[in-house]
């Protein structure tokens, strides 16, 4: 299943980012994120590991267990599609939302 820093460095290989990005947008100290990363795999404080799950578009429990939210609905902070949103631009994105709206619309 893999550790704490597996799923930090697994998520971080996954966006792309790199140790310096990911600081950055989670405001921690690339230093203590490569403690994090690092073999030992030092587990961060509770407030950091919520800032580099949100920088990550995941969740803490996943980051910190592995598990994922068990929902009968998507939970987007954790999915595939998410993270692929995170990636393109933020006009596209917001057609694209548009458009699943009405598809939604369509479908009711």
């Amino acid at each position: 299943m893999g550790t704490f820093s597996d799923r930090l460095r697994e998520e971080i290989d996954y966006l792309g980012l790199t140790r310096k990005e990911l600081a950055y947008k989670a405001n921690v100290k690339i230093r203590a994120l490569d403690m994090y990363i690092g073999s030992q795999g030092s587990m961060p404080p509770a407030d950091v590991a919520v800032r580099l799950a949100k920088a990550l578009n995941v969740t803490v429990e996943y980051l910190v267990t592995g598990e994922k939210i068990k929902s009968d609905t998507i939970c987007f902070e954790s999915s595939q599609i998410q993270k692929d949103l995170n990636k393109i631009s933020e006009p596209t994105r917001q057609f694209l939302e548009k458009a699943i709206h009405l598809f939604a619309e369509h479908e009711n």
